[in-house]
């Protein structure tokens, strides 16, 4: 075996072992205490990650001879990984549940008084939202009107423009007779 691997290995036991101990200690905390060593558990495993990752790229340089027992191996140390990863997040869940439950019994007291408090709110805001949309369509028909009375504009000026154009031919028709 190669001398880069086995010291990639001899880390990652290291790693792994130290999870181990600060998984089962986590175990036993409550609270911001374990939301600190589980987020140190986790700076861990990107650390037991990138030593599996370099053992692997170490392990597919060596000959084939090696390189299946060394592979074997690998898969070994990638299950463990897996198995902390597990627990980290089992470890993870209990919290977020104890703290879930937490919200919920306190939050049960004021669920009275918030609820018609968001139910008042809720109709101050629908009752605004009514006189928008009032406002919305008052406008629409303000421009309605006005494009109507536009279109109405150009229609008499094009009348008034065809009447002047048919004088002016009318006026040139005309010969000059009156000098």
């Amino acid at each position: 075996m190669s001398q880069v691997f086995e010291g990639y290995e001899r880390q990652y036991c290291e790693v792994s072992a130290n999870l181990t101990r600060k998984c089962s200690a986590a175990a036993l905390l409550k609270g911001e205490q374990k939301k600190q060593k589980v987020s140190e558990i986790k700076n861990g495993l990107e650390n037991a990650e990138a030593l599996i990752r370099k053992m692997d790229l170490e392990a597919r340089t060596l000959q084939p001879n090696v390189k299946a027992v060394v592979l074997a191996k690998l898969r070994e140390y990638k299950n463990d990984l897996n198995n902390l990863k597990s627990e980290v997040k089992r470890l993870s869940e209990t919290d977020s549940q104890a703290a879930r439950d937490s919200l919920l019994e306190s939050g049960m007291a004021d669920a009275l008084l918030t609820s018609s408090d968001q139910r008042g709110r809720l109709l101050t805001s629908t009752e605004r939202l009514n006189q928008s949309t009032d406002r919305v369509k008052q406008s629409r028909r303000t421009m309605q009107e006005t494009e109507d009375i536009g279109v109405s504009i150009l229609e008499d000026l094009h009348q008034q423009r065809q009447a002047l154009l048919h004088a002016d031919n009318t006026v040139s028709d005309i010969p000059f007779i009156i000098l």
